[in-house]
This record gives structure tokens, sequence and C-alpha cells, in this order.
């Protein structure tokens, strides 16, 4: 009977021991499915954390490039710059030359005359010794080499002149010329039969019509064969003493270059520029423009960086402006080379002019 709660307390510890190992069992068992349960559920979080730290990082990696596309670009920007400039300029300047005169620069018609005059005052001032470029001792002569010096320079005009003249020194000789053996000294100058059969025409037409003398009026210099106003005017205005346009292809190219008119046609153009100055000097102007366009405003490259009429000119910037580079486009005496005549006037040697060499010869520049 003593036994009995021994046994009992036995098995009741036996129990107890059993039910603390499943206890304990049961709890290992719960801490990993727990720890499971809190990681699945960190995992997002976790994520989201990486996902905002990684962002950062990701947006870095552009920022840090970015600088070096820019510089890049800025490089080549500046490296193209200039070309683009120039180019631009260029077209700027191509399509202003186009444009009408109001266009270019408004001004009122006073203040067109004025800036007109400005310029052959300074042109005056430059050129104090300007002449016709043609060498002649009587209006027989200056007639006949204005006729052959079209499409063709002074300076080989000159060079031809003696030889003709020397052979035919007078109207009703060089009228009964034959023609082959003027084309032959003639040849030089190029087109040289139409001018043959221009310079024996004139020449029989002063003959026949005029006694051999070069009539003093307009109207009677236009109907000989080979004369036109141009012509006309060279003689009227450099043989005569009667003032007249010469508008040959130089004076056309400055004068609508300094934007005096917009006419294309001779005698508008001689209209348009003879309605800005005083008739009395006409043939000066002639001059101071034809000089102007022969040794500085060329057609293709005009000096303007050493171009004294630069303030005033709308065109500007067309040709070379740096100076030492525009010195190398001067011409004749502005060049330091020989003038056209062989015999020019004595104020022109007096300025520094040489004479030019006749033909065959070598002019050592």
């Amino acid at each position: 009977m003593k036994k009995t709660p021994a046994k009992t307390t036995s098995a009741k510890k036996a129990v107890a021991k059993k039910t603390a190992k499943k206890t304990a069992s049961a709890a290992k068992a719960a801490v990993p499915a727990k720890a499971t349960e809190s990681a699945e559920k960190a995992a997002p979080a976790k994520r989201a954390a990486s996902a905002k730290k990684a962002a950062p990082a990701k947006t870095a990696a552009p920022a840090k490039s970015a600088p070096a596309k820019t510089a890049t670009a800025k490089s080549v920007a500046a490296k193209t710059a200039p070309k683009k400039a120039t180019a631009k300029k260029a077209a700027a300047g191509r399509a202003a030359a186009e444009k009408p005169v109001a266009a270019w620069r408004p001004e009122s018609r006073t203040a067109l005359v004025r800036r007109a005059r400005r310029i052959d005052r300074e042109l005056a001032e430059v050129y104090p010794y300007a002449h016709p470029e043609l060498d002649f001792e009587n209006p027989f002569q200056l007639l006949v080499a204005t006729v052959l010096s079209a499409q063709t320079t002074d300076l080989r005009v000159n060079q031809t002149t003696p030889t003709l003249f020397a052979k035919y020194p007078t109207p009703e000789e060089l009228a009964e010329a034959n023609p082959e053996e003027v084309e032959e000294i003639l040849r030089p100058c190029g087109f040289f039969r139409a001018k043959t059969k221009s310079v024996i025409g004139l020449s029989k037409g002063l003959a026949e019509s005029f006694g051999g003398e070069v009539p003093g009026r307009l109207e009677d210099l236009v109907k000989l064969p080979g004369v036109g106003r141009k012509t006309a005017f060279v003689v009227l205005g450099n043989a005569f003493g009667r003032p007249g346009i010469t508008v040959d292809t130089h004076f056309q190219r400055l004068v609508r270059r300094w934007r005096w008119t917009e006419e294309t046609e001779p005698d508008k153009i001689e209209a348009a520029v003879g309605a800005l100055f005083p008739k009395s000097e006409w043939t000066d102007l002639s001059h101071h423009v034809i000089w102007h366009g022969r040794r500085m405003c060329h057609a293709r490259k005009p000096a303007c960086g050493v171009c004294p009429i630069a303030p005033l000119c709308p065109a500007y910037g067309e040709g070379e402006t740096d100076p030492e580079k525009a010195k190398k486009l001067l011409k004749y005496e502005k060049g330091g080379f020989p003038g056209q005549r062989l015999k020019p006037p004595q104020a022109y040697l007096d300025a520094g002019g040489r004479p030019a060499p006749p033909l065959g010869a070598v002019s050592g520049t």
C-alpha cells in the first residue's frame, strides 16, 4: 500500500517530462515558421529598400557620363561654329547683295545724294590723277581706241594701236585699208574681224559725212558703226570737254554695289546716277569709279580691307577685309605695277605711276 504513491509520482513525472519535450519540440518548430513568415514579410521591405538604394546609383551613372557628352558636344560646336558663322555671313552677304536698296539700307533721297557725292570726293583724293586709260593724240584716235576696247583691256588696246595709227593715221586712210591687213594688226585685241569692220566703217562714215572730222555731238556719234552711248561719252568728255557718264562694266558693278541704283540697263544707270551729281562732274566721276573698280573694287575679290570708302559702302565684307591680305589684291600703281597707258599724263607719273610696256615686251613684274 505504501509503494503506490511512489509509482504514481513517478508516472506523473514521466508524463510531465514527455509533455515538456513535446512543448519544446513544438516551440522549436514554431520558431522557424515564425522566422520564415517574418522573412517573407520583410522581403518586400528589403527589396524596396534595395530598390531605393539602387535607384540613386542608376540615376547617378548617366549623370556622370552626361558631362562628358556635353563637353564633347561643346567642343564639336566650338570647332564647327566658325565654319557655320562664316558660311552664314557669306550667305547673308549674297542675299543682301540681291536685295533692293530699300531692303538693304533704307535711306532718303537726300541721304543717298549726300553719300554718293561723299564717295566721289573720297575717290577724287585717292585718284587725283585719274584720266582715260587709252592712249590718244586726237579725237579720231580716241574714238577708234574706245571701239577696240570692247571685251578687252585698255592695256592691250594701247599696245596695239601704235601700229594701227602709224599705218593709217587719218579716217580717210583707214577707210580705204585692206581689211585683212587691219585684221592682222587688231588680232591681239580679240574679236578682230568684227572690230576691223567697225573701225573701217566708222572711218568711212567720218570721211563721207563729216569731212574726216569727229563730230562733237552725241546724236552724230551714235550713228557711226560700232559707236554707242558709252563710246560717245568717252569721246565727248575726254576729247571735247563735254560732260558725260561712261557706263562700262566697272561702272555698272560699282554703282549697284554701292546701292546708287537698282537699274541694270546702261542707259537707265546713266540717267539714275547722273541725277545724283551736277552735270559738270560727270566725266571725272566716271574716271573715279572706273579707276576704283580696276584697282580695288574688283568683281570677284574686292580689297575691302584697304578700301578708302569702306564706311560708306553697303557691300563692305563681300571681299577680303584683312588689310594685309587685301593689299595683295591691289592692281596697277596701287599694287606697285605698271599702268595701262604707254604714254600716261605727267600727273600720273608724278604720283608714282609707271608706263605700261609695249606689246611683246617684258614688264619685269
